[in-house]
């Protein structure tokens, strides 16, 4: 299964959002599952030199379908898998890379990025992707039916044929990440940051 638009334009408002919170101007990657491009943002002011590694950091956790610090736990020095970060045409192994997973822990995609310290990085990678997850909670698969993890509970019903079914609408405010922070990502950003517009649905 491929990565939604509405997942992808949820998880670049999210991570736009974060870094605009933190003052850190980032290149965010979404990948597919096949680690082909879905879409790239690079913020104004961004480095133009994290441009690659945003990019490699998605790369490699969709083809490893693992955080990149995690697969940098196998190369680094005492590693099992020394020179792992050479393979795939280069690797990126250290934070800010994060896969996406659908409700059935199927591997969808993949977000990087890069431009601030690694802990900064990391951090808006976790904003998008717990942006990511909460669209996929809400609207399900992207055949517009719940996931077998959503069973029949009623919170979660299919966005399709909804005026919001696209998902960033109905990305709640105040989703928690993963260290705890609670950024808002609301209606009016969305729609300036991932272009998002009701009458186009």
């Amino acid at each position: 299964m491929e990565i939604s638009q509405s997942c992808t334009a949820a998880a670049l408002a999210a991570a736009a959002a974060e870094a605009n919170a933190i003052g850190v101007p980032m290149n965010v990657a979404i990948m597919d599952a096949g680690a082909n491009l879905k879409a790239f943002l690079r913020m104004d002011g961004a480095l133009l030199g994290s441009l690659d590694i945003a990019l490699r950091k998605a790369r490699t956790a969709a083809l490893f379908g693992m955080n990149t610090e995690a697969v940098g736990e196998f190369c680094k020095p005492g590693g099992t898998s020394p020179g792992l970060d050479t393979t795939n045409g280069g690797l990126v192994v250290f934070a800010g890379g994060i896969p996406l997973r659908d409700g059935d822990g199927q591997l969808i995609g993949a977000v990087g990025v890069s431009g601030g310290s690694v802990r900064q990085d990391e951090q808006v990678a976790s904003a998008a992707a717990a942006a990511a997850q909460e669209v996929r909670e809400r609207c399900g698969n992207d055949d517009g039916q719940p996931s077998r993890a959503m069973g029949k509970n009623p919170r979660y019903r299919s966005c399709r044929g909804s005026p919001d079914h696209d998902g960033a609408a109905r990305l709640r405010t105040g989703t928690r990440i993963r260290r705890g922070r609670e950024p808002s990502y609301g209606r009016a950003q969305l729609r300036r940051v991932a272009g998002w517009n009701r009458q186009s649905v």
